[in-house]
């Protein structure tokens, strides 16, 4: 009763009945969200680069202490036990690693990492230091894409050769397809524009950026299919156990090397997988979609503006109507109705939130752990790889390496700026 809960559980141990110690990095939207979740826990500490976009997170958790930079904080703050990671894309890995290195627990929004480098080496170091990690891929917690999981293993739609995802992304939500802009209007006084740079070349200031519009620009973002990629492909990635693709190629609109293109359509070639056939999947972005089903019923949505899913097997298709794979459904309805569905195989979530937290405190590992998020993301990264390089790859995974395009390998990784490593 008198021995300290560290003494017994070892260090970086917390006991179950013991509230997390969590920071936000990035708390002016989408982290704002996730930190909200997490109010069962103690929100000790809040890092954002611009305070007023961050002001509503700081009013809500007036008791966290505030911090502009995320190295000055963890350097500083030796309580906290984990961290929440919802910067713009460019930055999460090298956040994520500084808080893994120091034995942190990392929830870290998707795309996981900006390159498939970074998503390789932080997969690797959450693996080696035993941390608790969550991608935020919400989906992944609900009951659709169990579903959708359980369905193809009992054989619903025979063996599944193909997949169509897609979203509506980036039109009408940020602009892609445009050139940097060419004014340079002063920087707020809210707002430190160098550590929002961080890893990514330096340029000036222009609200084409932050907040929001980061997500279409190379330098910052992943575009439309990095950003809602991880999304959509996580049921078919869980469902046909699809690993790695041997080859990729793309076609869209005009790509050029700032922003990523209006519009496009990615194909993967997965191979076959124990006794799963090859699949290829195929993403449409921008206002593209795939043909419509010929069983499906004239007037019936196919997706939502979100996004959507289409499993093609043998013996019919299965509609996930958004980005998360929620209400699956054989089409047409007849064939759903007369579906006797099989008993519930795949353990149920906790809630997306609470599995990482529960996996903080010596829990089960969270469903979207970085041993999973990792791989995915590096598969949808993957794509934008193919974009960029015009042409079809062929893809070497466990040597992370393009063997017919030398040149491609360039977007594996982008050059840190001066004074940033991972």
């Amino acid at each position: 009763m008198i021995v300290p809960r560290h003494v017994l559980g070892g260090a970086g141990y917390t006991a179950p009945s013991e509230k997390l110690n969590i920071a936000g990095i990035g708390v002016g939207g989408q982290g704002r969200g996730v930190v909200r979740h997490c109010k069962s826990e103690n929100i000790v500490a809040l890092c954002d680069v611009d305070e007023k976009y961050a002001a509503k997170a700081f009013r809500e958790f007036p008791d966290a202490k505030r911090y502009k930079d995320f190295r000055v904080m963890l350097e500083k703050q030796k309580d906290i036990d984990a961290v929440i990671v919802a910067t713009p894309d460019h930055m999460h890995a090298v956040i994520s690693m500084t808080a893994i290195k120091m034995g942190k627990h990392v929830y870290c929004e998707k795309p996981l990492t900006h390159t498939i480098y970074e998503a390789r080496k932080l997969t690797e170091a959450a693996r080696e230091t035993k941390v608790a990690t969550q991608m935020g891929t919400q989906g992944h917690a609900h009951e659709g894409i169990r579903l959708i999981c359980e369905w193809i293993a009992d054989g619903a739609i025979g063996q599944a050769r193909e997949v169509h995802t897609w979203t509506d992304r980036p039109k009408g939500w940020w602009p892609q397809g445009v050139e940097r802009p060419t004014d340079t209007p002063p920087v707020p006084d809210t707002l430190d524009w160098d550590l929002w740079l961080g890893v990514a070349p330096e340029r000036p200031y222009h609200p084409a950026y932050h907040p929001f519009a980061w997500r279409g620009w190379w330098d910052f973002g992943t575009g439309a299919l990095g950003d809602m990629g991880c999304h959509i492909f996580d049921a078919p990635y869980w469902a046909l156990k699809l690993g790695h693709p041997t080859s990729v190629e793309a076609s869209s609109t005009e790509v050029n090397s700032e922003t990523a293109p209006l519009a496009s359509m990615v194909h993967y070639h997965f191979p076959a997988r124990g006794d799963m056939p090859p699949v290829k999947l195929t993403w449409y972005d921008g206002g593209l979609k795939p043909a419509r089903p010929p069983e499906l019923e004239d007037g019936r949505p196919m997706g939502n503006e979100n996004g959507g899913v289409l499993f093609v097997g043998d013996n019919g298709t299965i509609m996930a109507k958004d980005e998360n794979a929620q209400d699956p459904q054989l089409i047409p309805r007849s064939r759903m109705e007369a579906y006797k569905q099989p008993e519930k195989t795949i353990p149920r979530s906790t809630g997306h939130h609470r599995e990482w937290i529960e996996a903080c405190k010596g829990g089960k590992p969270a469903g979207a752990n970085f041993d999973y998020a990792g791989p995915l993301t590096e598969v949808v990264l993957l794509g934008n790889v193919a974009l960029r390089a015009g042409v079809k790859i062929y893809w070497d995974a466990p040597n992370m390496r393009i063997t017919n395009v030398p040149e491609a390998n360039g977007f594996l990784h982008t050059e840190y700026r001066q004074g940033w490593t991972l």
